[in-house]
């Protein structure tokens, strides 16, 4: 059955799935992969905010305790700070703080996380920790002006609800969050403080008594943010994960869980932002550079703003050392772009949803038509995606019936696709064909970047009463981008095909006399 597309645009698209991206802990965006990579993304998609672990970890150089005089005080060093937000904000994008994990030198423990062992304790003297939650926003404030920094949200620690990341109890989160909102406040009362940033998983009482903690005390938060994954127990495997998946309408029951369990308390209409979400929550799991990828995430991508303000894809690259320095190109990393930026079916994804119109004039299961104000019209469309290892679908048709032009539009339009799938746009198959090499050489690696450009094609597309009919036809974990430009006939009168190699008489110089 055709779908006919209404003219008449039915809402506009929200584009809560470019408000913030990512990122490995933030002294990697010293490195020049890094910054490469980040300079592409933001070229082909363009995030506004970007959130990494670690501004706050003895990496990042900030908090400086010494002795002098017998006495211990505390040096506020921003050196790497300003290099990292500097180096962002030149690239078009700001940073979404988040205020962690505890530096060395303030710490109440041992416990860390990851590879690069971020501590993960509560502070041992709560003041020694609002003097340094002041000094990096009160300097973020200096350098940047008030009016900027107001714009960047302010997120208090990450997962505090999982043991991983927080060593201490639920009371002890609220402690912590007391303390950090009020100091930021005291910098500024206009920026924007929030939390709880919780990981999937978690019990409705455990939001329920943040938020009553918050309300009680009069606290001020100014948003709502949680995480949202979708895969299950780890299988490992040497330098690897493998899980099952739940559906991807799992993550976005995930999305709209905090306004339903907050429905009724002081928080419930605040703005709700899913600060991380992907398939898998490992950086090591092969899912991730799949075309299957691409497929299973589409429908997040084009529902998920009708549910949040704002969901964050974990993360913009492979530059991402929790679990260690990655042995490959291909490990399963979270990012849409690999080292040496080879762009991942997900990265086309986003480049795809970048070209979106801003009017919805139709959405459904496997497709999105918009519309742009110049008169484009642009679908999205992806075949059925099944976690649960079914047989790819080969062959899944989008039929559609689109408006093009005014109501009575005659002539043609042109018509442009770009494609990726398990076939095209592919490098991680061509990864798999070339033996998987661990350490590509550079012919390698340009055959691999050559392998994940998108398929192309172009045709003209017959317009009659204002409409043109399009069969899309999929092939397996196909995610596709139709453009519909109108075409405008400017042919000269005395153009004619036929006599393109010179072979017709019409026009000839009979007169002329050869020898």
């Amino acid at each position: 059955m055709r779908i006919v597309v209404p003219r008449q645009p039915a809402a506009r698209l929200s584009d809560a799935w470019r408000h913030c991206v990512g990122t490995g802990r933030l002294d990697l965006a010293l490195r020049r992969d890094y910054q490469e990579s980040l300079n592409l993304v933001q070229k082909e998609i363009g995030f506004r905010y970007i959130r990494g672990h670690g501004l706050l970890s003895d990496g990042m150089g900030v908090h400086r305790p010494y002795e002098h005089a017998g006495e211990r005080r505390v040096r506020h060093a921003f050196t790497y700070v300003d290099q990292v937000v500097d180096a962002y904000l030149e690239t078009g994008i700001a940073p979404f703080i988040e205020l962690g994990f505890m530096p060395s030198g303030l710490a109440s423990g041992d416990d860390t996380v990851f590879w690069w062992k971020g501590n993960i304790t509560p502070p041992r003297d709560e003041k020694e920790w609002a003097d340094l939650v002041r000094a990096v926003i009160g300097h973020l404030v200096d350098r940047y002006g008030v009016d900027q920094v107001r714009r960047w949200p302010i997120e208090v620690w990450n997962e505090p609800n999982l043991a991983a990341f927080w060593s201490a109890d639920q009371n002890a989160y609220h402690r912590l969050y007391e303390v950090t909102s009020l100091a930021v406040k005291e910098v500024d009362a206009g920026l924007q403080v929030g939390g709880p940033s919780l990981a999937p998983g978690y019990e409705d009482e455990w939001i329920l008594r943040f938020a009553e903690f918050v309300e009680a005390r009069d606290l001020p938060i100014d948003f709502v943010s949680r995480h949202a994954y979708s895969s299950g127990p780890v299988q490992p495997v040497p330098f690897g994960a493998h899980q099952t998946l739940m559906p991807a309408s799992a993550l976005l029951e995930q999305f709209g869980a905090p306004r339903r369990q907050l429905a009724g308390t002081g928080l419930a209409d605040l703005p709700v932002h899913i600060t991380e979400f992907n398939s898998s929550y490992r950086p090591d799991n092969p899912v991730h550079d799949t075309a299957f990828h691409a497929a299973y995430l589409a429908p997040v991508l084009v529902n998920g703003g009708d549910i949040v303000d704002s969901f964050s894809y974990w993360t913009f690259s492979d530059v991402f050392e929790e679990v260690g320095i990655p042995t490959a190109p291909f490990h399963g990393g979270f990012g849409l772009l690999t080292h040496r930026q080879i762009k991942k079916p997900t990265y086309h994804l986003y480049a795809f949803m970048a070209e979106m119109g801003e009017q919805v004039l139709a959405r459904g299961g496997d497709h999105l038509v918009t519309r742009h104000g110049d008169g484009r019209v642009a679908v999205l469309a992806w075949a059925p995606a099944d976690p649960a290892g079914g047989e790819p679908v080969d062959g899944h048709t989008v039929r559609l019936s689109l408006p093009v032009g005014a109501p009575d539009a005659r002539g043609s339009a042109f018509a442009r696709r770009r494609s990726v799938s398990e076939d095209a746009g592919n490098p991680w198959a061509a990864w798999c064909e070339m033996g998987r090499p661990l350490a590509p050489d550079s012919r390698r690696l340009d055959a691999l970047r050559e392998a994940a450009e998108p398929a192309r094609s172009h045709r003209s597309v017959p317009v009659a009463g204002g409409r043109a009919d399009v069969d899309l036809v999929l092939g397996r974990n196909e995610v596709t981008l139709l453009e519909l430009i109108p075409v405008v006939d400017e042919t000269p009168e005395w153009w004619s095909d036929d006599r393109l190699f010179g072979l017709g008489a019409e026009g000839s110089d009979a007169s002329v006399n050869r020898p």
